[in-house]
C-alpha cells in the first residue's frame, strides 16, 4: 500500500499555494475539490491530456469515489486527512481535490468568433455570485463569461465550487478592459446589453425589438453600485428587469439568471 502524503510533503505544500490567486498566477494552475468539479476537470481531460495535473484523495474519499479515480490516467495521489484539509477552502473537506490548468482564453478569441451569448462581470466582488452566474451562463447556453478587471477571480475555490462544474463548460476570459472589449464586439456585430434596474428598455421589449437576437453579450455590474455608468453608456440598450412588487432591488445572480433565460428563449 502507498505511503499517504502529508500536509508537509513537497507536492501538497505545492498545491496549497493555489489556494492564493498569486500561487494560481505563478504555476499556472487552480483546485477543484469534491466529486462535481473533479468529475468534470476529469472528462476534459479525457481530451487534454494537460488539463489536470494530478487528483489528491484520502483513503475514505479514494474509496468512495473508486469508479470516477480507476476511469483516468491523471496520476491520483493518496494524502491524510489533514493533507486534503490543507487544500480545502470549505469547513467540511470533501478530500478529493484535483489540480488543474488555468483554462482562460485571450478576449480576441470572443471577438474573432463570437457566441450566440455571452456574459461579461464587471467588478463583480463576491465568489458565490461569479460562480452562479457561470452556472447559469452555462446552462442558458452561454459560450463565454469574461471577468472584467477588477472582478473576482473565476479560480478562486468558492467560484469553482459555486459554479458546480460548469467552469469547465464555457470559455473563460480573465481581467479583461471592458471598454475596449464591448467596443471591438459591437464592430463585430454583437448586440451589447446592459443589465441596469434604471435602464430604459424593459427585458420584454428588449425581446420584442429583436435586441435579443444572436450574438448577444450582457454586462452586469458590482453587487452593491451596479454598472459604472460610463460603461452602461457604451452598451446598445440599457436594460431593466420589470418589477411589480416593492421589492428595491434584484440579487446580482436572480437578474443574471432571468435575463440569460430570456435571452435564451428567444434566441430559440
Amino acid at each position: 500500500m502507498p505511503e499517504l502524503l502529508t500536509e508537509r510533503s513537497a507536492r501538497v505544500a505545492a498545491a496549497r499555494k493555489l489556494t492564493r490567486r498569486s500561487g494560481r498566477d505563478d504555476a499556472g494552475a487552480f483546485l477543484a475539490e469534491g466529486r462535481q468539479a473533479v468529475s468534470e476537470a476529469l472528462a476534459e481531460a479525457g481530451t487534454d491530456p494537460d488539463a489536470v495535473r494530478e487528483v489528491f484523495a484520502t483513503e475514505a474519499a479514494a474509496a468512495a469515489h473508486r469508479d470516477l479515480l480507476a476511469a483516468t490516467r491523471v496520476p491520483v495521489r493518496l494524502v491524510t486527512d489533514k493533507a486534503a484539509a490543507s487544500l480545502s477552502e470549505t469547513v467540511t473537506p470533501q478530500g478529493l481535490v484535483a489540480v488543474c490548468r488555468l483554462r482562460d482564453v485571450p478576449a480576441g478569441t470572443l471577438v474573432t468568433d463570437p457566441p450566440r451569448l455571452s456574459v461579461a462581470l464587471a467588478e463583480l466582488n463576491d465568489p458565490g455570485n461569479a460562480g452562479t452566474v457561470l452556472r447559469t451562463a452555462d446552462a442558458c447556453g452561454a459560450g463565454t463569461v469574461v471577468f472584467g478587471a477588477g472582478s473576482t477571480d473565476p479560480y478562486h475555490g468558492k467560484v469553482v465550487r459555486s459554479s458546480a462544474g460548469s467552469l469547465f463548460h464555457v470559455d473563460v476570459v480573465r481581467s479583461a478592459p471592458l471598454g475596449e472589449l464591448v467596443a471591438d464586439l459591437q464592430a463585430a456585430g454583437v448586440t451589447v446589453l446592459a443589465a441596469d434596474g434604471g435602464g430604459e428598455v424593459p427585458l420584454d421589449a428588449a425581446a420584442g425589438e429583436g435586441l435579443l437576437a444572436a450574438p448577444v453579450l450582457w454586462l452586469f455590474g458590482n453587487e452593491a453600485r451596479g454598472l459604472d455608468p460610463a460603461l452602461a453608456a457604451l452598451a446598445d440598450a440599457r436594460v431593466r428587469v420589470p418589477m411589480r412588487g416593492r421589492a428595491e432591488s434584484l440579487n446580482l445572480s436572480v437578474a443574471a439568471a432571468i435575463c440569460l433565460y430570456t435571452t435564451q428563449l428567444a434566441q430559440g
